[in-house]
């Protein structure tokens, strides 16, 4: 069972040595790193996952930035000693004592964002952790498998920023090594590599690893003051070996792209089923329900979805269209709509590019949902108009987007409604807006739902 409390028993050290994750590593490679910038979930992460790494950076003189996201501040929720406050002061002091035993000159950010709550805040670790990469060419993160909830939000943001900035990616394990079971973990898609700490940053090590007092020894002897992090768990990172995913640096693209490709989209469903969680967000579930409850009409003939990803709208589309086509550039996503949709005669996902193969035929309804953003405004423009054309006289174009910046994106969700509409001679005939996401439909037939029913004029 995956756990999060140290104090629940674990994965003994001894159980990791002859797996294949210890076994086959390869050495890891240092040449030509100048700068590096290592990003940590919580304080103390950097140092239990890549402390040694970050030492022997130092060593050899590199320019070290460490980002630690969250403040820390809810790892004693049960104190009465200490606030929560007063504990992130105390866990901000403990992290300075610590980098400054392992890498002296490092530069030390901290985004102060709520323990816990990375989600709320993933637009704002973006752009903090953004902010330092200037020059660097590598950053080390933790890895997105980790399964702690912001150790994967933290972690899947570094890594669409390594990507979009072409940049070397190492992902430390931290949890793994308590909850993950070595006949399982090793997983032949990913590349472990392994890098020796020699004595001098094993030692660095094991000083900044002190230097976490309220985590190691607590901070008192009240209940709940008892140490977070127990010596059976802590006996995962005393030895001499780290252990990363090692992600090269993608080919840095020479001219700006028209599409972000099926490649980009296989990686996120290769490091996760769900990527954006759409089977288990309210904020998913609500925005599905906003956007049918949008459709000006009861029932449609054809529909065509462009972006089908796991099938969740596929299927509520299923429910109001006699027929559905959906789309998707991903393999892995199309397998998923498809066991989603199964034995749903009036559905169809196919594996396929609507920006070079859009399908024949007229559609009732054509929804582009989230997709608008991966596309170039030429792209697009191009994909919405060959949209317009395959409406039927009183089809309906539906557009729903995020509205949030995120890096790597070729367009925001803003810029996208205002192509498609500046572009198309369509009737906006719905529209819904709030802070995350923008809804519109469009239409050839300019009535209201209350002039189609007959009941206004």
């Amino acid at each position: 069972m995956v756990s999060f409390d140290s104090r629940v028993p674990g994965t003994p050290v001894a159980a990791w040595q002859e797996s294949a994750i210890v076994r086959d590593a390869a050495p890891l490679g240092l040449a030509g790193v100048a700068r590096a910038v290592v990003v940590a979930a919580h304080p103390d992460d950097e140092t239990l996952g890549a402390g040694g790494l970050m030492a022997t950076l130092a060593e050899r003189g590199v320019d070290l930035t460490v980002v630690i996201v969250t403040d820390g501040s809810a790892s004693h929720p049960g104190s009465r000693t200490h606030t929560p406050a007063a504990l992130g002061a105390l866990r901000r002091d403990e992290a300075v004592q610590a980098i400054g035993a392992i890498a002296p000159g490092a530069w030390l950010v901290f985004l102060g964002a709520g323990d816990g709550a990375t989600d709320a805040a993933t637009d704002d670790i973006r752009a903090g952790i953004a902010a330092q990469l200037a020059d660097a060419d590598l950053i080390v993160a933790p890895w997105r498998g980790d399964g702690h909830h912001d150790h994967r939000v933290v972690g899947e943001v570094a890594a669409g920023l390594a990507a979009a900035r072409g940049v070397r990616l190492l992902e430390y394990p931290v949890w793994m090594w308590h909850w993950g079971e070595p006949a399982e973990a090793a997983d032949d898609s990913l590349e472990w590599v392994l890098h020796a700490l020699d004595v001098a940053a094993l030692d660095a090590k094991r000083s900044a690893v002190r230097a976490y007092r309220s985590q190691v020894d607590g901070l008192g002897d009240e209940p709940g003051d008892e140490p977070v992090l127990d010596a059976g768990f802590l006996g995962h990172f005393d030895g001499p070996r780290e252990f990363f995913v090692e992600t090269s640096a993608p080919a840095v693209q020479t001219a700006e792209p028209d599409e972000l490709g099926e490649p980009y989209f296989d990686e996120l469903y290769r490091r996760r089923d769900d990527p954006w969680r759409l089977a288990s967000r309210w904020y998913e579930r609500r925005k599905r329900a906003i956007t049918m409850a949008a459709l000006p009409a009861e029932h449609y003939g054809r529909a065509l979805e462009i972006g089908s990803s796991i099938g969740m709208l596929t299927s509520e589309l299923a429910d109001r269209c006699d027929s559905v086509l959906s789309l998707d550039i991903s393999a892995a996503a199309v397998e998923q709509a498809r066991r989603r949709v199964a034995g749903r005669d009036c559905v169809r996902v196919e594996h396929r590019d609507a920006v070079t193969d859009f399908p024949p035929g007229e559609f009732d309804l054509v929804v582009i949902s989230e997709v608008g953003y991966y596309w170039s405004s030429e792209v697009l423009e191009r994909v919405a108009a060959k949209a317009a054309a395959a409406l039927a006289a009183e089809g309906v174009l539906v557009l729903c987007h995020w509205r949030h910046a995120v890096d790597g994106y070729l367009l925001a969700g803003d810029d996208v409604h205002r192509i498609v509409r500046a572009s198309l001679d369509l009737v906006l005939v719905a529209s819904h807006e709030e802070a995350d996401f923008r809804l519109d439909v469009l239409a050839r037939d300019p009535r209201s739902v209350a002039q189609r029913e007959g009941f206004l004029s």
